[in-house]
């Protein structure tokens, strides 16, 4: 896939310590995105930035990069507790920010501590104990840990809020407001804050607790990304599974994703797909935390090459070479729609987005065109389009519901997944969100 949306700007030409440049060298990372060339001036400087970007621009590295030169400036005596705090609004994002910062600071004497909820209790709170320089985590977790009296934020240098909107949208921001009071004042401390959009509730947040941000915005007017080619088709109901199959052959990605509204749904078509020759990962919102973790495993590292996902992955997931995403449901939320489709043609690569307005969901179309401010092509189907000889799977019934202990199942009758809005407690509520991919560029 072509590289775009890179700058003429050299990680090498900024003041970077020789280690850090060293290791980016190695890890093929030469050039900054615009968010990059923007903000790490400033940030490496001491100046906290609030930037808007659209997904996958590269605003992982611009926070990490930061934090690293902040603390080896730093010539105070090493202090045991944490110095900085990154903080996530999803487990797979964490994740993702912690295998990225090892891979840039493999130069670099920093120990990093990964903190979410649903999983490893014991490891992490004995992680957090030892010598650890950085924080990368979940809020619910973190501040599970520290009113154990496991660390003090007395000594943090840098904070990081990372899709400071998703921290809203889960109910994230009591939880991070109670952190932020017991860090050193805003002054004293170098602060950043991301998010796709720098909403009025975002930028409150940002002055209340930064300390004069810069606010820097990347091609904010554009809602999709022009290196995203959105094409929709126009199925009957019966059409789209011979669509979906012909489709695959015609384009043969070699990573794709296909969102559907419900788990239901995504059940059937995985069966299909598997029946006709497809390697499949169906990944939904009561998918375990150590089986959804070895599933994207499975699909970053080509042991499958389609994953069917539900919204739940529509934030966040962070997976290189992702060429085609296809909305095999039109999904009913528009902002859904902008982040299933920014899975693909990330870090400056082009991508495909594929809708089909099908009979249940063709209303939600007017909506989508609407907000993105363009109108999405429509290609005609042609008999050469649709698979011929379809496998059908032996099993065509819902599968047995994985449920939570203590949980009971829905009733019938409620809303598809998608349009469901988290009502769990923000403390661990990431685990029934996703959010979380190698960068190709940082």
């Amino acid at each position: 896939m072509k590289k775009t949306h890179l700058t003429e700007t050299r990680f090498s030409n900024l003041e970077l310590s020789d280690s850090i440049i060293k290791s980016l060298k190695e890890a093929g990372f030469i050039h900054c995105t615009p968010i990059q060339d923007k903000s790490l001036p400033l940030s490496l400087r001491g100046k906290d930035i609030a930037g808007q970007a659209q997904t996958g621009t590269g605003k992982t590295a611009t926070f990490l990069l930061a934090t690293f030169q902040h603390l080896i400036n730093d010539e105070s005596e090493k202090i045991k507790n944490p110095r900085a705090l990154i903080l996530a609004p999803t487990r797979e994002l964490a994740i993702q920010i912690h295998k990225d910062a090892l891979l840039m600071s493999k130069y670099l004497d920093l120990k990093f501590a990964l903190i979410y909820g649903g999983t490893d209790y014991q490891k992490q709170l004995d992680k957090i104990k030892g010598n650890i320089d950085v924080i990368i985590g979940t809020p619910g977790r973190i501040i599970d840990f520290y009113r154990q009296g496991t660390f003090t934020l007395d000594n943090i240098q840098v904070t990081v809020m990372d899709e400071a909107d998703r921290m809203f949208d889960l109910g994230f921001i009591k939880d991070i407001r109670f952190l932020l009071r017991r860090m050193p004042p805003p002054e004293k401390r170098l602060n950043m804050l991301f998010s796709a959009t720098l909403s009025y509730k975002v930028t409150e947040l940002a002055y209340e607790h930064m300390n004069n941000p810069v606010l820097i915005r990347i091609e904010s007017e554009e809602v999709t990304s022009k290196a995203i080619n959105q094409t929709a088709f126009c199925p009957a109901n019966e059409q789209k599974i011979p669509l979906l199959l012909g489709l695959l052959k015609h384009y043969q990605p070699q990573r794709s994703i296909v969102f559907v509204n419900t788990k239901r749904c995504g059940e059937q078509l995985d069966d299909y797909l598997q029946a006709n020759g497809h390697k499949t990962a169906l990944l939904s919102g009561d998918v375990p935390q150590e089986k959804r973790q070895r599933l994207l495993s499975d699909f970053q590292e080509n042991r499958v090459n389609l994953l069917i996902a539900t919204d739940v992955a529509a934030r966040g997931l962070h997976i290189p070479d992702v060429s085609h995403v296809i909305n095999y449901d039109l999904p009913q939320d528009v902002e859904d729609y902008v982040h299933r489709i920014g899975r693909t043609a990330r870090f400056g690569a082009s991508g495909e987005a594929i809708s089909f307005i099908c009979e249940d969901y063709a209303y939600s179309m007017p909506d989508i065109e609407d907000y993105i401010g363009e109108k999405i092509p429509v290609q005609s189907i042609t008999a050469e389009l649709l698979a011929e000889d379809i496998i059908k799977p032996e099993r065509h019934e819902p599968r047995e519901r994985v449920v939570p202990h203590g949980k009971h199942p829905p009733r019938s009758g409620r809303r598809p997944e998608s349009a469901r809005k988290p009502t769990a407690s923000p403390t661990d509520s990431a685990s029934a969100h996703e959010s979380p991919q190698s960068p190709q560029t940082p």
